[in-house]
């Protein structure tokens, strides 16, 4: 008798990105002898101890030790709840049970950019970073699912920021694709099921139900709200516009690669006319890159900044320079445009 379907979904999932990882590095699945092992990729597991996650790291020891991979696990203590610490150790304790090794907790600060969830996100991310670094770590997996998704394209759609805010989290990410998402595919209750079926303890974080947060007002009151309005499969639809979303904002920032050479003149400065003359969709990018280059930070650079700054193009009434994120300021000179930090 075979894995209950909940955790057959979840190891197929898991198994297809270590099937990948696998193939990055020259190799192929199959049991190793303990010393072959000793020097084979290592997958790390990001772990709350909520029902996601847990169901991933169960999954990733399973999957892994039958892909002849290594498999640890991080567990991060952001410290802003009562009894963290002793929760965070309980976590890392769970992942040795599951076989992992090597498991670590960390503690982080979390600083106020951007909002409590962007900066514990931020810190999160940072602490990931480094215990990847540390443990020389060929990827780490993320149980973020298909619910996640629909909730990021939401948030997305609420700011405005146009279609790469609607693409939602990518498979794939990070700095040379270290950040794995296996679960995207699969909904937020088959991860729960699966941990209910092998008996593995979760922890639900206060958080995620805590109306403070945008998030969690989205999951709670949001989504039940437009699926009452809309009928089941609006988390499907979003995630499903997350992927298409993807495929066009890349292609676009592909061709804004592309043309960004030939609108700069021999001293590489930005040729106004030249801009004039690309796509909208085209020449906005060009000029946010063109900003991010300058010393901009990439997570600051909203798209009203981006449309102050396309109007030095489009709308040219000899008007002063526009302050952007990073001191970085674009202004308009004999034809060219200029963005430096001041």
């Amino acid at each position: 008798m075979g894995p209950h379907p909940a955790v057959a979904a979840i190891r197929l999932a898991v198994r297809r990105v270590l099937n990948d990882i696998l193939a990055e590095h020259g190799r192929t699945p199959g049991r190793l002898t303990p010393e072959e092992r000793s020097s084979s990729p290592l997958v790390l597991v990001a772990c709350s101890g909520g029902a996601d996650s847990m169901a991933l790291a169960s999954a990733l020891a399973f999957e892994a030790l039958r892909a002849g991979l290594r498999a640890g696990g991080v567990t991060v203590d952001h410290g802003l709840q009562p009894g963290s610490g002793p929760r965070a150790v309980e976590v890392a304790s769970r992942l040795r049970e599951l076989g992992l090794d090597p498991v670590e907790s960390v503690a982080v600060t979390v600083g106020r950019d951007g909002g409590p969830e962007a900066a514990a996100r931020d810190a999160r991310y940072a602490a990931l970073d480094a215990a990847a670094e540390r443990h020389r770590a060929a990827a780490v997996l993320l149980g973020h699912t298909r619910d996640d998704q629909a909730e990021t394209v939401l948030l997305g759609l609420a700011r405005g920021s146009g279609i790469r805010s609607l693409s939602g989290m990518a498979a794939v990410s990070g700095a040379d694709g270290r950040y794995r998402r296996p679960f995207l595919q699969l909904d937020r209750q088959t991860a729960r099921k699966a941990c209910m079926v092998q008996s593995l303890p979760v922890w639900d974080d206060p958080h995620n139900t805590d109306p403070a947060y945008t998030r969690s007002r989205l999951r709670h009151e949001g989504l039940p709200a437009l699926e009452k309005a809309l009928g089941k499969g609006v988390v499907e639809a979003l995630a499903r516009t997350a992927q298409l979303s993807r495929d066009d904002a890349d292609a676009l920032d592909a061709w804004a690669g592309k043309a960004a050479a030939g609108v700069r003149d021999d001293d590489g400065r930005l040729e106004c006319a030249a801009l004039h003359d690309l796509p909208p969709a085209v020449r906005r990018r060009v000029l946010r890159r063109a900003a991010i280059d300058a010393g901009a930070p990439a997570g600051s650079l909203f798209a009203r900044h981006i449309e102050e700054v396309d109007r030095l193009i489009t709308g040219w009434r000899g008007q002063g320079a526009i302050n952007l994120p990073g001191r970085v300021v674009a202004r308009r000179q004999g034809g060219r445009l200029v963005i430096r930090q001041g």
